[in-house]
C-alpha cells in the first residue's frame, strides 16, 4: 500500500471560500483528522503552504524521516498539501516538514490546526480527536438570559497555572479545576470566569500570550477533553467562560506560524507591519484573504467546539495603529494619509459580525487601550462590533486617586468624578486585571494609603466603588481576599493569608458585592446607558464624598450610594433624595463582618429638606472609608 493516498475533506465550494477568506470552519478541513478510507483507518493531514516545493508528515510513526510521507499538493492553486495516511492512530507525533521554493530552505513545522502538542519545551503535534459528551444544553439553551448587556457581569480573570499549587509546587489540572475551582467561583458569586490564554504555548513568562498551537488547549494541564469537562462544570454551576484570544500577534520560535513555508505566510512581510518591536513577535497579515480566514475560523472554533462564552480580545490598540510603540520613519501611514491599519479594522468587523451572527449569547470584549471611536457600536453604524470595552482609562485613574493620602483628595475630585463624562461612550467593562498587580506595580492592598486599617478600608471602598460604577466588573485572582505580593505565574496565589481577619473580611465584602449586584437590577439593567445613573453630589470636595443613584427599569428598585473617600466618620451627613420614602440600608462597606467599624444606620426617614436641589433629604451616619448602599 502507498504511503500517502490521494485522499481530500475539500470541495470545490471550500477551496473558493478559502481563497476568498470566507471560510470560517477551517478547523475541519485543515489539520490532522482521523477517519477512514475504503476501509482503512488511519489520518488525513492538510496544510496550507503555497511557497514549498514538497511536504512531508514527520512523526513517532516514521523515525522522523522526511520523504516517507510526502504529501500531494492541489492542483488548485490554493497551495493546500495534503493526503490520507493508513495506520496513523490517536496520540501519534507529528510535525510537517517543509522544503521551500525560497532559498532550498527546510524546517519543521507543528501543525496550525493541531488540537494537541507535546507539552512545553517540546514541540510537536499531536493527532487527536477530543471526544466529549457535553452536559451543559440548560446552560447553551438559556445563555443570553446570562450573558446579554442588561445582565450582571462580573468576571473573575483567572492564570489556571498559579491560581493554587498542589503539593506546593504541582498546577491544578483541568480535571482538579473541574471541581476545587469551580466550586470556588461558584461560592464566590462572580458569574463569569475568563482565563488568561489557554491555548499553547512555548514560554511560561509570556503567561500564554505568545500563542503556538491556536487550536489546542495547553497540554500543560491535561488533555483537550478535560479542558471541555472544565468549561462544562462551569456551565452546570450557572457560570460562563471567557477566553483570552491573542489575534494581534505571534512569537517566532522556529516550530510556529512565523515564515512558516519559507515565506511571510501568516505575518505581514512589510516588518513596518510585521513585526512588535514591544514584544518581539510577528503581526498578522490581516489584509491576506487565507489568513483572515485561519483567524476567524480559530474563534469560530473555541465558540463551537469549547462552547466558550465570550472572547476577550487581546491588544486591540496594537492592532488598530499603524504607529502603534512605532516613532516617526518607522511607520506608513495609510492611503488616505493617516495612522489607522485599514485591514485589521475590516478583519475585527468580520470576525465579529460572523461570531455573533453564528453564536447565540455570546460576547466580544476589547481590551483597547486608547480613545479610538465606536469599539462597541455595531458594524452596520460604523463601528468595530464589540460587545464591551474594557475602560483603561477609569482603571487608571481610579487607581491614581485611592493611592492619595485621603487629606489630599479634595485637591483631586475630578479625577474620580471624570469618568462619567465618557463612561457611556462604549459598553465599559471596569478591569482590574492582571496588568495591575506586576512589574513593580504592587498588589491593590498595597496601593492603598495609611496604617493596616485604613488600608483594608480603603480597598473595600474601592470595590464597593467599582461595582456602584456603571458596567461590568473584572477582578483578577487574588484581588478578592486582598493579596498582599504581585502576581508571579510561578507561585500559587497567598490562601494562608485568609488565616486573618482582614483578608477574610475582603473576600466577604467581595461576595457581597457579588451578591447585590446580581440582585438588584438598578446595577446591571441600564449598566451602559446613561438612562441608569444620576448624580445627587459630584462636587463635595471638602469632605471628598460622592452621592448618586443607580437606575433600572421600575423606579421602585433605585439605589441611593454615598461614597466618603476620607477616614473621617461623619455623624450627620445630610443627602437629597429623589422621593419621601423611608430608604433601607442594603450594604455597607465599613460592616465589621468586612472588618469595618461598624458604623451605619439600618433604616432612614427623609424629611422635607430641600438638599442637593432636591425637595427631600435624609441625614445618616457617615462611616470613615466607605460606601453605603441605599433602597
Amino acid at each position: 500500500m502507498a504511503n500517502v493516498i490521494p485522499h481530500s475533506l475539500f470541495t470545490e465550494f471550500d477551496i473558493n471560500l478559502f481563497k476568498a477568506g470566507k471560510h470560517y470552519r477551517l478547523y475541519e478541513k485543515l489539520g490532522s483528522h482521523l477517519t477512514e478510507v475504503d476501509g482503512v483507518k488511519g489520518t488525513y493531514f492538510a496544510v496550507w503552504a503555497p511557497s514549498a516545493k514538497a511536504v512531508s508528515v514527520v512523526g513517532d510513526f516514521n523515525y522522523w524521516v522526511e520523504g516517507d510521507h510526502k504529501l500531494l499538493v492541489r492542483w488548485d492553486a490554493s497551495g493546500i498539501w495534503e493526503g490520507f495516511i493508513p495506520g496513523i492512530e490517536q496520540g501519534t507525533k507529528y510535525k510537517y516538514k517543509i522544503h521551500s521554493h525560497n532559498n532550498d530552505i527546510k524546517t519543521e513545522k507543528a501543525d496550525p490546526f493541531a488540537r494537541y502538542c507535546e507539552q512545553p519545551p517540546k514541540t510537536a503535534s499531536i493527532v487527536w480527536d477530543a471526544q466529549y459528551q457535553w452536559n451543559d444544553q440548560k446552560w447553551m439553551d438559556t445563555r443570553e438570559g446570562h450573558n446579554g448587556l442588561d445582565k450582571p457581569y462580573a468576571v473573575y480573570e483567572v492564570h489556571l497555572g498559579s491560581w493554587k499549587k498542589k503539593n506546593g509546587w504541582e498546577s491544578l489540572s483541568y480535571v482538579d479545576a473541574s471541581e476545587e475551582f469551580v466550586d470556588y467561583v461558584k461560592k464566590m458569586g462572580f458569574t463569569h470566569v475568563e482565563f488568561m490564554p489557554i491555548m499553547e504555548y512555548p514560554f511560561d513568562p509570556s503567561w500564554g500570550y505568545q500563542l503556538t498551537g491556536y487550536f489546542a488547549p495547553t497540554s500543560r494541564f491535561g488533555k483537550p477533553e478535560d479542558f471541555k469537562l472544565l468549561v462544562d462544570k462551569f456551565h452546570q454551576a450557572g457560570i460562563g467562560v471567557i477566553l483570552d484570544w491573542v489575534p494581534s500577534h505571534f512569537p517566532e520560535d522556529a516550530h510556529g506560524l512565523g515564515f512558516f513555508d519559507g515565506s511571510h505566510l501568516y505575518e505581514h512581510p512589510d516588518r513596518r507591519k510585521g513585526y512588535h518591536p514591544d514584544w518581539k513577535s510577528l503581526i498578522f497579515n490581516y489584509g491576506r484573504n487565507e489568513v483572515r480566514a485561519f483567524l476567524i475560523s480559530n474563534a469560530v472554533f473555541w465558540l463551537d467546539q469549547y462552547h466558550a462564552d465570550g472572547l476577550r480580545v487581546d491588544a486591540v490598540a496594537s492592532m488598530l495603529y499603524l504607529d502603534y510603540s512605532r516613532e516617526d520613519g518607522e511607520w506608513e501611514p495609510n492611503m488616505y494619509g493617516n495612522n489607522e491599519n485599514l485591514e485589521a479594522m475590516s478583519f475585527i468587523r468580520e470576525m465579529n459580525q460572523e461570531v455573533y451572527a453564528s453564536f447565540k449569547g455570546i460576547q466580544t470584549i476589547a481590551e483597547e487601550s486608547t480613545a479610538f471611536s465606536g469599539v462597541t457600536k455595531p458594524v452596520h453604524f460604523g463601528g468595530l462590533g464589540f460587545g464591551m470595552k474594557w475602560m483603561m482609562g477609569w482603571m487608571h485613574d481610579t487607581l491614581e486617586y485611592f493611592k492619595k493620602e485621603p487629606v489630599h483628595r479634595k485637591h483631586h475630585q475630578g479625577d474620580i468624578t471624570f469618568s462619567m463624562t465618557y463612561a457611556f461612550t462604549e459598553n465599559f467593562m471596569l478591569p482590574f486585571s492582571h496588568d495591575e498587580v506586576v512589574y513593580g506595580k504592587n498588589s491593590l492592598i498595597y496601593r492603598m494609603p495609611g496604617d493596616e486599617w485604613q488600608r483594608f478600608a480603603n480597598l473595600r471602598l474601592l470595590y464597593g466603588y467599582m461595582y456602584t460604577h456603571p458596567g461590568a466588573k473584572l477582578l483578577f485572582m487574588g484581588g478578592e481576599f486582598g493579596q498582599t505580593s504581585e502576581w508571579n505565574f510561578l507561585h500559587s496565589l497567598d490562601w494562608h493569608l485568609l488565616t486573618y481577619d482582614l483578608h477574610q473580611g475582603i473576600q466577604k465584602l467581595v461576595q457581597g458585592l457579588n451578591a447585590i449586584y446580581k440582585k438588584e437590577p438598578a446595577l446591571f439593567e441600564k449598566q451602559f446607558s446613561p438612562e441608569g445613573f444620576e448624580w445627587i453630589e459630584w462636587n463635595d470636595a471638602e469632605n471628598s464624598v460622592l452621592t448618586y443613584i443607580r437606575k433600572g427599569h421600575d423606579p421602585a428598585n433605585d439605589l441611593v450610594i454615598v461614597a466618603n473617600f476620607t477616614p473621617v466618620a461623619r455623624e450627620k451627613y445630610r443627602v437629597g433624595v429623589p422621593k419621601n420614602k423611608q430608604l433601607k440600608l442594603l450594604f455597607n462597606s465599613d460592616d465589621s463582618q468586612f472588618g469595618g467599624s461598624g458604623i451605619g444606620k439600618k433604616t432612614v426617614k427623609p424629611s422635607q429638606k430641600e438638599w442637593n436641589g432636591r425637595e427631600y433629604s435624609i441625614e445618616i451616619p457617615l462611616p470613615p472609608l466607605s460606601i453605603l448602599i441605599y433602597k
